[in-house]
């Protein structure tokens, strides 16, 4: 008998523990929480979890993981905005934007960003939750997203356009479900999630039928706007001068120069003279050549000898090498204010990415121990930093062009970039040249707008740039936010 006992106890115990390790399609859970914001205190519900993503037969084929932060003090919603927020990669998670701008609550870092023990998260005096309720989503295969149906091609989700119509049918979704139609509306993205609300913008209004108040850029990305040849390779340059000068890498009277002095000098000699005598190729004169890569060498700080050997195209990746090199270290792609060992002095490219390294040393004990601790929300799936997403197909991408023509249907519609002057992979200048190009007619340029800021990549992580990028996406919602009854004209 105590043998049958044992056994029956031994079968109960196989079949709690031994399940498979998977996502339910469609299951939230709904926490209470306040935050002082501005010396104001707000009263705010998160909700987590998933919402399905649908097939054209309705059957669920994957679920996508979201959190939600709606303030709980606002009585009428109507006027309420609805910030979209999506991060990049394109395999990245929500996590960067989640936890560390405009959310509630902020891992622990120091004032630059660094690391820091013990691991975890406080509050965010900073968020925008005071003017705005705010969704992070996580595509397909990242964060605690995943596919459900085994057969559903990975071309369904991977690649430009197929992610940006399979997003759009989910906003749609959720959008109904939380009853924020009648509310403005606004889409966030970082890094390749500037492709992906670029192209949403588009989508959502011609197939959703959705309309947006603005859609914020950090960190972009091309867009699909060229900018290949001597123009890219001559667009690096501001953001060398930038590196070196916060590396102390630049003749003294450049040094002595505030940064916002010294940027528009080397951006107007990138402009006007740069990018023409480049643009000459093999066939520019000696003199010509000398005198650039004597103007390079003082604004990069590098060698005039290095700079002729890459005859005057210097890739940002010998860059982030050679520019420490004579101290022993190199610099961050991603945020160039960090530095990194590599294994030898010598080489084209650094080992690894030092900035991306001390990120991924911070965040991740923070997200793990924020959904567990606070949002009560348990699972054995693994949030993804970097998810599985390839092969991604990169073809057909239009998004800039998609954003213009979302503005030109749309006379609600703003754009604003941010953009931090120590990043070396989505480079500040590139960003003001797609700014440029988004709309060639000039006819709207009254409704786009730049921002820069003293950092990199994540310019948020520096506590300063935090305050003031987070106040700059305030004063966006008010301005875009139209006045009861002005209506969407020309």
């Amino acid at each position: 008998m105590k043998y049958l006992t044992f056994l029956i106890m031994l079968l109960f115990l196989t079949a709690t523990f031994a399940q498979d390790r998977s996502i339910e399609a469609d299951k939230t859970v709904v926490t209470t929480h306040q935050v002082i914001i501005k010396g104001k205190t707000i009263p705010y519900k998160a909700t987590t979890g998933t919402q399905p993503v649908w097939n054209e037969k309705g059957k669920a084929i994957a679920a996508l993981h979201f959190t939600y932060y709606e303030r709980s003090d606002i009585r009428d919603r109507a006027n309420r905005p609805l910030v979209m927020s999506f991060n990049g990669g394109p395999g990245s998670g929500s996590v960067w934007m989640h936890l560390a701008y405009t959310g509630p609550k902020i891992l622990k870092v120091d004032n630059e960003g660094f690391p820091i023990q013990p691991y975890g998260v406080k509050d965010n005096p900073n968020s925008i939750l005071d003017v705005a309720d705010i969704v992070y989503i996580n595509p397909v295969n990242t964060g605690y997203s995943r596919i459900l149906d085994e057969d559903t091609k990975r071309e369904v989700f991977f690649g430009v356009n197929a992610d940006i119509r399979y997003l759009a049918e989910w906003l749609n979704t959720f959008v109904t479900r939380m009853n924020r139609w009648e509310s403005p509306k606004y889409l966030i993205g970082e890094s390749y999630g500037t492709t992906r609300v670029s192209g949403l913008s588009l989508e959502l209004q011609n197939a959703q039928w959705m309309y947006l108040n603005g859609v914020i850029l950090v960190s972009p990305t091309d867009l699909g706007i060229d900018r290949a040849g001597p123009v890219g390779a001559a667009n690096n340059l501001p953001y060398f001068a930038a590196a070196a000068w916060y590396h102390g890498k630049l003749p003294a009277d450049l040094q002595a120069k505030d940064l916002d002095d010294l940027l528009p000098e080397v951006e107007n000699y990138t402009i006007n003279n740069l990018i023409p005598i480049m643009a000459k190729g093999g066939f520019v004169t000696k003199e010509e050549r000398a005198n650039a890569a004597k103007m390079m060498a003082r604004y990069s700080g590098l060698s005039e000898t290095v700079i002729l050997q890459h005859n005057l195209d210097i890739p940002p990746s010998f860059f982030w090498k050679e520019l420490l090199r004579d101290e022993g270290y190199t610099v961050g792609r991603l945020d160039s204010r960090y530095k990194g060992i590599d294994r030898m002095d010598a080489g084209t490219r650094p080992d690894f990415n030092s900035e991306l390294t001390s990120w991924l040393h911070s965040f991740t004990p923070a997200i793990n121990y924020y959904y567990k601790n606070i949002l009560n929300y348990s699972t054995d799936i693994k949030y993804n930093m970097f998810g599985p997403v390839h092969p991604w197909d990169r073809t057909g991408d239009h998004t800039g062009e998609n954003l213009r023509q979302a503005m030109a249907q749309n006379p609600y519609l703003n754009v604003m970039i941010q953009s931090g002057y120590f990043d070396g992979a989505t480079q500040y200048f590139d960003a003001k040249y797609s700014l440029w190009h988004i709309d060639p007619s000039g006819k709207m340029k009254d409704r786009l707008q730049f921002r820069g800021y003293r950092s990199g990549h994540m310019m948020y992580l520096r506590n300063e740039d935090l305050i003031n990028a987070n106040e700059h996406i305030r004063e966006f919602i008010r301005s875009t936010t139209p006045a009861p009854g002005e209506p969407a004209k020309y």
